[in-house]
Formats: C-alpha cells, sequence, structure tokens
C-alpha cells in the first residue's frame, strides 16, 4: 500500500508540474522557438503518433502478469513477456516501413508548406521517427513494472521525463536552440527514461525472459483480450478526434477553439483524477484469485470516495470561479469555454470513481463488455452530435458528449452488477448519497460570498480560489469524511510536526 500512496503522490506532482508547463512554459516555449516551427514540430507528431498505438497489449501485459502472480506462476509470466515483446518487435518492424513510405510521400501529402518547411519538416520527422522505432518495442515495460507493483519507480519516471524536457529544452532555448533542440531534447530524454524502466524492472527480471516461447494457447488469450482493449480505445478516440471536424460542418473555426479549450482543461481534471487509477490492477487480481468480491466493493468504495472528493473539488471550485479563471486567462470572446467545460467534466464523477470496477472486469477478462458500452457511448454521440450542433452548436455538441458520457456509465454500472456480482447500490449509497450534500452546502456558501469579493483580475481570481477550497474543504471535512479519510490528511501533518 505504501508504493500505491507514494505513487499517487508522485503522480499528483508529475500532474501540477504538466498543468504549469501547459498554461505557463508551454506558451514561453512556442514564442521562443516560433509559431511556425512549433507548427511543424506538431504535424510531425500528430503523424506519428498514428502508429504509435499497443492495439491493448499494454493493458494485456498487466491483465495477465498479474492473474499469473497472484497464481504464483513466475513461469507463466516469463513465457508471456518473451512473446508479448517478440510481438511489439514484429510491429515495430512494421512500422519502420511504414514511416519509411511516409517520408517519400511528405512532399506530396503537404503541399503547402513551404520549400523551407517542408526541409525542416523532413528532418524533423526523421528524427521523431527514429525515436518511434527505437522506442516502441519497450512500450510493454509499463504494464510489467505496474504489475509488479513498482509505482514508486514508474511514476518517479514520469516525473523525472518532464523535469528533464523542461530543464533540457530551457538550457538550449537559452543558448539559441531552435526546433531540432526541441526534438533531440525529447529523443534524448525518452531514451534516458527507457534506461531507467529497465533498472527499475532489474536485471533479474530481465535475464529470466524465455524469449523462445512461442505458446499458441496464450498468444490466442492475449490477441483475444488486446481486440476488445483496441475497440474501447478506438472508441475513446471517437468522441473528441471526431467533435472538431462534426462542428467544423455547422460551426466557425473560432468554436473550435472554444472546444479545443474545454477539452484541454477537460483534460486536466480526468488527470487529477486519474492519477491513482491503473496502480490496483494487481491488488484486484490477488483478491480475484481468493475469491472476495466484498473485498474488491470495500476497495472501490474507499478509493472512489478519495477520487470523487477530488472531483468534487474540481466541479465545485469550476462552478464557482471557473467563469472568473476563462476571462483573465483567455480574455474576452472565450465566455462559451466556461458552459462547455462544465458539459465535459460533470460526468466524470460518476465515471472515474467507478474505476476498481473497471480494473476487476480488466483482470476477470470480461473486458468484452466494456467494450460494449463504450460502441454504444460513440454510436449515441454521433447520432446526437449533429442534430445538436445544428440546433445549438459548440454547446449542442458538448451537451451531445455529456449524454453518452452519462449513458456508457449507467451501462458499466449495469454491467458491474450483473457480471462482477457487485453490490453497486451500496457503492452509491456510501460514497456520493453521503458525500453530495457537502458538495451542494458548500457551492451555495462559495456562491454567496464570491458576490461580495469585488477585485478584478487575477488578484480577485486567486482570492475567490483560496475561499472556495477553504469552504468547500471544510464542510466535506465536517459532512462527508470519515476518520480512516481524515486520517489520512492529519497522519503526515502529525509526522511533519514532530520532525
Amino acid at each position: 500500500m505504501n508504493q500505491i500512496k507514494t505513487g499517487a503522490i508522485i503522480s499528483y506532482v508529475a500532474l501540477f508540474l504538466n498543468i504549469i508547463i501547459g498554461l505557463l512554459y508551454t506558451p514561453w516555449m512556442i514564442n521562443a522557438i516560433g509559431k511556425a516551427d512549433y507548427g511543424l514540430y506538431t504535424l510531425a507528431m500528430s503523424v506519428i503518433s498514428l502508429f504509435v498505438f499497443d492495439f491493448g497489449l499494454g493493458s494485456a501485459i498487466t491483465r495477465f502478469v498479474s492473474k499469473y502472480l497472484a497464481e504464483s506462476r513466475q513461469d507463466k509470466v516469463d513465457s508471456l513477456l518473451g512473446l508479448v515483446f517478440k510481438l511489439y518487435l514484429i510491429g515495430d518492424f512494421v512500422i519502420l516501413i511504414v514511416l519509411s513510405g511516409i517520408y517519400f510521400l511528405i512532399p506530396s501529402m503537404y503541399q503547402g508548406l513551404t520549400l523551407e518547411e517542408m526541409s525542416s519538416f523532413k528532418i524533423v520527422y526523421l528524427i521523431s521517427s527514429f525515436f518511434c522505432v527505437v522506442s516502441f518495442p519497450f512500450i510493454p515495460l509499463n504494464g510489467v513494472i505496474t504489475s509488479y507493483e513498482r509505482f514508486v519507480q514508474l511514476k518517479s519516471c514520469d516525473l523525472i521525463h518532464k523535469l528533464l524536457i523542461v530543464v533540457l529544452m530551457t538550457g538550449c532555448l537559452l543558448l539559441g536552440g531552435g526546433l531540432y533542440s526541441l526534438v533531440i531534447v525529447h529523443f534524448i530524454a525518452g531514451v534516458i527514461i527507457i534506461l531507467m524502466k529497465l533498472v527499475a524492472l532489474g536485471k533479474t527480471r530481465i535475464a529470466a525472459i524465455k524469449w523462445r516461447c512461442w505458446d499458441k494457447v496464450v498468444l490466442k488469450s492475449v490477441l483475444g483480450f488486446s481486440v476488445w482493449v483496441t475497440i474501447i480505445q478506438l472508441a475513446q478516440r471517437c468522441i473528441f478526434n471526431i467533435a472538431p471536424s462534426i462542428l467544423a460542418v455547422f460551426a466557425t473555426s473560432s468554436a473550435i477553439t472554444i472546444l479545443g479549450i474545454a477539452i484541454c482543461l477537460e483534460g486536466y481534471s480526468f488527470s487529477l483524477a486519474n492519477a491513482m487509477n491503473g496502480m490496483f490492477m494487481p491488488k484486484v487480481s490477488r483478491m480475484l484469485a481468493d475469491n472476495n468480491k466484498e473485498q474488491i466493493l470495500q476497495l472501490m468504495t474507499r478509493v472512489g470516495r478519495i477520487q470523487i472528493y477530488i472531483l468534487g473539488l474540481i466541479i465545485v471550485g469550476f462552478i464557482s470561479v471557473g467563469e472568473n479563471f476563462v476571462s483573465v486567462w483567455l480574455g474576452d470572446g472565450y465566455e462559451d469555454v466556461y458552459v462547455c467545460t462544465i458539459m465535459l467534466i460533470l460526468p466524470s464523477i460518476f465515471h472515474l470513481p467507478q474505476d476498481i470496477g473497471t480494473t476487476t472486469l480488466f483482470a476477470e477478462g470480461k473486458v468484452r463488455f466494456q467494450s460494449y458500452a463504450f460502441i454504444f457511448m460513440a454510436l449515441l454521440n454521433l447520432v446526437l452530435a449533429f442534430p445538436f450542433t445544428r440546433m445549438w452548436g459548440v454547446h449542442g455538441l458538448c451537451l451531445s458528449i455529456m449524454i453518452a458520457y452519462f449513458a456508457r456509465t449507467t451501462i458499466m454500472d449495469y454491467i458491474f452488477y450483473k457480471e462482477l456480482r457487485l453490490n453497486i447500490f451500496r457503492f452509491f449509497k456510501d460514497s456520493y448519497f453521503k458525500i453530495f450534500p457537502s458538495f451542494a452546502v458548500a457551492l451555495v456558501v462559495i456562491f454567496f460570498i464570491n458576490r461580495f469579493i469585488l477585485i478584478a483580475g487575477w488578484t480577485g481570481f486567486l482570492i475567490k480560489t483560496v475561499v472556495c477550497i477553504i469552504i468547500y474543504g471544510m464542510f466535506v471535512w465536517i459532512l462527508a469524511m470519515n476518520k480512516e479519510e481524515k486520517g489520512l490528511i492529519t497522519s503526515p501533518l502529525k509526522r511533519m510536526l514532530r520532525k
């Protein structure tokens, strides 16, 4: 459990760093290298990212390795890793051929670029493609390290990766570096992190991998699992990847900008609440091996309540001061971002806190049921998006996404109840029903207090934010938190005071 707690803390540090980078560092970096060069870099990465898709194999690794470890079958783990790494090497060879072919098609594919931009783009593309080919076979490392519950090492690698890029990039820009520096820095930082992950996995684990293994039964199980995970990933991409194109049919480019900013803010809230997810697969696998569904429900409630508190602060905070934040951050003309962001983040407070249920589906190999829910979500969004966007523009599109998200969560709750035999009604009673009243009281009090804070600009926003956090924390502490949850806050503070 210490690995999970420390890993979660490191995840939050990395996330806050990422948010700071997004809000402050990235604009400075773009200004330093120029919008045109940054656009070329973004274009190159968007092309390459289409091929850095693991087709669900990463999730399959975590699921099967955790299962075999729970069953004390280390021999099966070694055979599985040998098989999976060979699959990635085959995929890497295919990616190399495809990326090489695209390189020769660049002049015909991007005719809008000038000769100078074309020349720069080719160099950026070559460097980025080379890193893609080098790094792709090591994608399974994350799943393996997670299965061995080395969360501190894994999350530390993520944090160090972000710090390395910022430090090295800042140094390069201050010394006069430009576009090529940006690409090379990402390459160097990526290679360093791969080496660190190999060290985290350990020499003995790497040496034990059975490279000659080609078990057809295991291969069939892994590929069968991966197909359903791939369907889920594609359904998720259908939401935000298609949304700008739908909006472009009925609205202006400014509406697409509004949507892009709202999606960005939704991504931050998703990341903050999702920091702990993915760490519980080994623990859930052990509970399933002991056939203990009651413990899984208890874990789902404990973890879910913490995520509800985090998402509650984000949602209550954004409803209270989000309009002010958008105004001081973006200026006039972006008022619609406020409403759109609220519609996008509201469903997350019901979906993300139930991630232990999703993890259990994965651990039991019933991931196909989740894919059904996500397919329905994607189709429902497509059906609603066109008429809603035609009638209400960007608001209509965000409303469509919100409804599709709520429908997905409702179906997932039914799956948890019917397929996993989890008492989802008790989960709602012990979490949402006991916590939501504190949110409502806090929101009303914050609303009335903010009406008396008349200071404008960033100063006024920061004052309102501090007031919001204090009032939210006070009512949640008094009305919602149990003794164990209060201990998660008071215990570290007591240890610090003793020192």
